[in-house]
């Protein structure tokens, strides 16, 4: 068995960014740049006002009361032409270009009207007072957003005020899911005496899509050599085959035995963690496969564990997650030779973070993973932790 730690790097090490495809910036929420965006503009790209008042000479009102003849308006998107002599002003709007000439701006609180033409302003004005340079925000040619990043709501109206029409992004990787057991029924169907529910298959679907890939059901596939040994075929054109069951050794455990005759090489087959041992790594042909446990719970976890970060190296995401702790609100006993990962809820108490391992964690209970928040992460051979201690915990947020 490897490692955890092991078992993700050679899987990451498997996969190089997708190709890029060009793609509107309406359309690239969610989706990692394969090229940076680099402003095609400064923004603003000229001074504007930031208030609604009068353009003036600050040389003109070094002192409150100064009377100026007002020669034309500037709202937003219709600038004044002319250029502003001494002794003259302009009626200016937020978001108006600064006229030629003048160098601040009198908001009009503080300005009393004499007649249509004439102002007197109430107080003394000073250079580039309620004024927004031009590149204030950024410049022509600045990096918006990096290369490797997911894109964000925030990070696209960035973008599209850099005046960037359309970006670079790395393809959606294409993942192909089979479940396969003679036990398994979709839900709803009529079942004999040991037929149980296949429920994986939708949740690694969803996880699939909310990652950043596209995800392929292909539904349930019998214990037959035949029925598994095409998938690859089923799976043509995908970037990754996951299997659902059937990845160890036992009697009726065929991915294995059903895949060499196309091919199959294994690079790891079991993983010292709980749950998800018995979990498989390699490739059919050029076709990587990722062979998770029929577990339903396991297959979720191993799915966070390894699918997402095979995603996100097929994407070119460049992000590190940032480690999360918090402390234990009841103690742990010592861990034996696998890592463990705990179901566990979580609260917040004056600001910090308490985790509640669930108190059972047998391995086949979905109502358990449904309501947790996050997984304890147990290291083999951890000692014993008394409540109080700070734990490291994966987050569920994206499950």
């Amino acid at each position: 068995m490897i490692s955890v730690t092991e078992a993700i790097g050679r899987i990451v090490a498997a996969f190089e960014p997708n190709t890029a495809e060009t793609v509107p910036v309406a359309n690239c929420y969610g989706r990692i740049l394969a090229e940076s965006a680099i402003a095609r503009m400064s923004q603003p790209p000229f001074p504007v006002s930031a208030m609604d008042g009068y353009a003036v000479r600050s040389a003109d009102s070094l002192t409150p009361g100064a009377v100026l003849t007002v020669i034309g308006t500037a709202p937003a998107g219709k600038p004044f032409f002319g250029h502003v002599e001494s002794g003259h002003c302009v009626r200016i709007f937020t978001g108006g270009v600064v006229p030629d000439g003048t160098d601040s701006v009198v908001i009009q609180e503080n300005v009393e009207q004499l007649s249509e033409t004439r102002i007197r302003l109430g107080v003394a004005s000073e250079p580039d007072r309620n004024i927004r340079r031009a590149g204030l925000d950024f410049s022509l040619g600045d990096t918006l957003v990096a290369a490797g990043q997911r894109l964000t709501a925030r990070d696209l109206s960035l973008i599209a005020a850099g005046d960037i029409p359309e970006l670079k992004v790395h393809r959606r990787p294409r993942i192909a899911i089979a479940a396969t057991g003679d036990e398994l029924t979709p839900p709803g169907a009529k079942k004999n005496k040991g037929e149980i529910v296949a429920s994986t298959g939708y949740a690694l679907a969803a996880m699939v899509e909310s990652w950043g890939a596209k995800a392929n059901y292909l539904g349930i596939v019998p214990d037959s050599e035949d029925a598994i040994s095409a998938l690859p075929d089923r799976a043509r054109n995908s970037d990754l085959l996951v299997t659902l069951g059937g990845a160890s050794v036992g009697d009726h455990d065929l991915i294995q035995k059903a895949l060499k005759a196309r091919g199959l090489q294994i690079d790891f087959w079991k993983i010292a963690m709980r749950p998800g041992k018995p979990l498989l790594f390699g490739r059919v042909g050029t076709m990587p496969l990722l062979g998770l446990p029929g577990n339903p719970v396991s297959s979720i976890v191993c799915g966070v564990l390894f699918l997402k970060p095979a995603i996100r190296a097929m994407l070119g995401e460049t992000h590190q997650t940032v480690r999360q702790y918090a402390r234990l609100a009841s103690p742990l006993a010592a861990n034996d030779s696998r890592h463990d990962f705990l179901r566990a809820k979580l609260k917040y108490q004056k600001d910090e973070a308490f985790v509640t391992p669930m108190p059972i964690q047998d391995s086949s209970m979905l109502l358990n993973l449904a309501r947790a928040d996050v997984l304890i992460m147990r290291p083999p051979h951890a000692p014993a932790v008394q409540a109080g201690s700070l734990v490291e915990i994966l987050s569920l947020s994206d499950v």
